[in-house]
């Protein structure tokens, strides 16, 4: 339940830093809110349950975190690209050990997420505002285990974020078997996938992919999910099969397939 005493959200437009953002009402659900930056549909919010998460994309990001720790494990987390904080909501509930940093460009986004929805306070989930590279840089190394990059432009990741690089960046803020996680925007030719698929596996010993069928056969354009980590990475006797359940069924692919996926693509380079 929202906080006693926490302005309630109300639909409308509002001004940000970066444009416009706008709050809809879910109209499948009674306490569910649609969040749109710029026209483009960020996050969706269920006040009531922070385990519903109605974007796949989003629940196959969970199902690897799931798969990996336990609730009660200490994760130390890393959010590049804010939106309405679902994810950390999610992992806040589903992992109440976890310290959980949001990196959000956009500062009056933040504060109108803050007002809006119960989000725990630091140190479970403090959000900083900043730009994701930047941020990233100044960070200690072997700082977090689980770094979660989504952000967006539009419909496609700011290049800089996608990096040989930056991946490397990111590798160094991890601890040694920490997990980098990224959500890829791509068209049905799945050329940016496989550049992000080689970027990331040109770092990381493991490598893994979600998606759905449909867009692994380039038949629409959609989310695909690569992993990277030196450590175990998708496993788990029940993961393959819970991804197959929820409205959008997905694929996992483990190292030797994305290997093959991103066969002669070029990693991405500043």
């Amino acid at each position: 339940m929202p906080r006693q005493g926490a302005p309630a959200p109300v639909a409308g437009e509002f001004t940000i830093d970066t444009g416009t953002c706008e709050l809809e009402p879910d109209p499948y659900s009674t306490n569910g809110w649609v969040l749109r930056v710029n026209g483009v549909p960020s996050s969706h919010i269920d006040i009531d349950d922070p385990l519903r998460l109605d974007f796949e994309y989003m629940r196959w990001i969970a199902a690897l975190v799931d798969a990996r720790w336990g609730p009660s494990d200490r994760l130390r987390v890393l959010h590049l690209g804010g939106g309405a904080c679902s994810l950390p909501r999610y992992i806040a509930a589903a992992h109440p050990a976890a310290r959980q940093v949001v990196v959000e460009l956009d500062g009056k986004l933040a504060e109108l997420v803050r007002q809006w929805f119960d989000l725990p306070r630091a140190p479970l989930v403090r959000i900083r505002v900043g730009e994701a590279r930047e941020v990233t840089r100044s960070l200690s190394e072997a700082s977090r285990d689980l770094i979660i990059r989504d952000v967006f432009a539009g419909s496609r990741t700011p290049h800089p974020l996608t990096t040989v690089g930056f991946t490397q960046e990111a590798k160094r803020v991890l601890a040694a078997d920490g997990i980098y996680l990224v959500n890829c925007g791509d068209s049905p030719d799945l050329k940016m996938a496989r550049r992000e698929a080689a970027t990331i596996a040109s770092a990381f010993a493991n490598t893994a992919i979600v998606a759905d069928p449909a867009m692994l056969k380039g038949r629409r354009y959609g989310n695909v999910i690569i992993a990277g980590s030196d450590g175990p990475l998708g496993e788990g006797p029940g993961l393959a099969r819970g991804l197959l359940g929820g409205g959008v069924p997905a694929h996992l692919w483990h190292d030797d397939q994305v290997r093959r996926f991103a066969a002669g693509a070029q990693p991405l380079t500043d």
